[in-house]
């Protein structure tokens, strides 16, 4: 079983019977490896329209009700939520003849609340640190849930944890069947950002359930609302899901601008071509990973930047009533969202972050105040 002073890779390839190759550890968040670049998926199916005003064509401007807002009215948008990972390669261990990679992860997800127009306290923070190895490191007949979960259970009994003060949350399975052109580097990557994001969706239904989230006090989630994966749990309920989400929108700082090109002509011309303040009209569509849920989309450019498609955002939400699917989200709320969206850009980042010019302020300090609880890389790299 392993000496229980010993560190989690030990007691890893000690519990699941592999060999260990104490292979150079190195946070993976550092090189270049191939991902995925956009938000947006390859399996939606998009409409024409996605607002009631359909004679919006090309742009409109939201500049004097961000002003008007600004002035006089309390703003929209209350809680900030970000999720964030960290990963390392950390070892390679041998099952059954061949080495797999075994992926470690820090996992932040945060959210705050703004308690005045000019103050804002997180109000949520969860932080995991994960391992990912192949399912193949099961080798029992137990059930794959159950065995990852008594393994962690055994990890974290050992001397050396306990004393570090520091647990692993989760033993995350990944597939060992590869098909053409995936690495197992990805899949545990995958696996990672995947328990990331069923953090945030956790956040989101307590958010709900407490009735924090209403008309008059939204939620921004940053990136898309359409998730990579929908289990079977109470997540995949479509009633559900539009409960939970019916107050939250989605700002996505990575998206393709040809995604619509198919379906509405000129689109990358439209997206590229707004100034600040404008959006574009709202589409409508649908992907079978949420069911049958339907959803809004449009594109707002937060700034003027020298490159055409820097300053802009995807914004999207969930469509939530039969009226709203068959006739598009209300162009007044559009224009509401909008407009408390610009009055929410600065101050920016300039300088430190690449993404500075599709920064939201309060979305900034959300992943600046997660990140500073990660620990250091050698602390981290150190626990293997």
């Amino acid at each position: 079983m392993g000496n229980n002073s010993s560190k989690i890779l030990s007691s890893l390839a000690s519990i699941t019977k592999g060999k260990s190759y104490r292979s150079f550890r190195y946070c993976l968040e550092d090189v270049k490896v191939p991902s995925v670049e956009y938000d947006d998926r390859k399996d939606i199916v998009f409409k024409k329209s996605g607002e009631s005003d359909k004679g919006i064509r090309r742009s409109r401007s939201v500049e004097k009700l961000a002003k008007y807002i600004a002035e006089n009215d309390a703003p929209l948008l209350r809680f900030f939520l970000d999720g964030s990972r960290r990963t390392y390669k950390v070892d390679d261990i041998a099952y059954g003849g061949r080495l797999y990679p075994i992926i470690a992860g820090q996992i932040g997800v945060g959210c705050c609340e703004r308690i005045n127009p000019d103050r804002f306290s997180p109000t949520f923070f969860e932080r995991a640190l994960v391992v990912s190895v192949p399912v193949i490191a099961n080798p029992s007949s137990q059930d794959d849930k159950l065995f990852f979960n008594n393994l962690t259970g055994k990890i974290n009994d050992g001397d050396f944890l306990k004393n570090s003060g520091i647990y692993v949350g989760k033993i995350l399975p990944y597939s060992d069947r590869l098909k053409e052109g995936e690495k197992y580097e990805h899949k545990g990557i995958s696996s990672i950002h995947d328990e990331m994001l069923e953090s945030e969706k956790r956040l989101v239904k307590k958010l709900a359930l407490e009735r924090k989230l209403h008309a008059g006090a939204y939620l921004v989630k940053d990136g898309s609302l359409e998730y990579q994966r929908m289990p079977k749990t109470e997540f995949s309920s479509l009633s559900a899901y539009k409960s939970n989400y019916a107050c939250v929108i989605g700002v996505s700082k990575a998206f393709n601008p040809e995604a619509l090109s198919s379906n509405v002509k000129d689109i990358a011309k439209i997206i590229a071509e707004l100034k600040p303040f404008e959006r574009t009209p709202a589409f409508k569509y649908q992907t079978p990973r949420v069911g049958d849920a339907y959803f809004a989309i449009w594109y707002l450019r937060l700034r003027d930047t020298a490159s055409p498609f820097d300053g802009v955002v995807k914004v999207e939400k969930v469509l939530v009533s039969e009226k709203e699917e068959s006739e598009g989200l209300d162009s007044d709320e559009i224009d509401k969202i909008s407009a408390n969206l610009m009055n929410e850009r600065f101050p920016v980042s300039y300088g430190k972050d690449s993404r500075w010019a599709k920064h939201i302020y309060p979305i900034h300090l959300t992943e600046s105040y997660i990140k500073s609880h990660y620990l250091s890389d050698i602390h981290f790299e150190n626990l293997f």
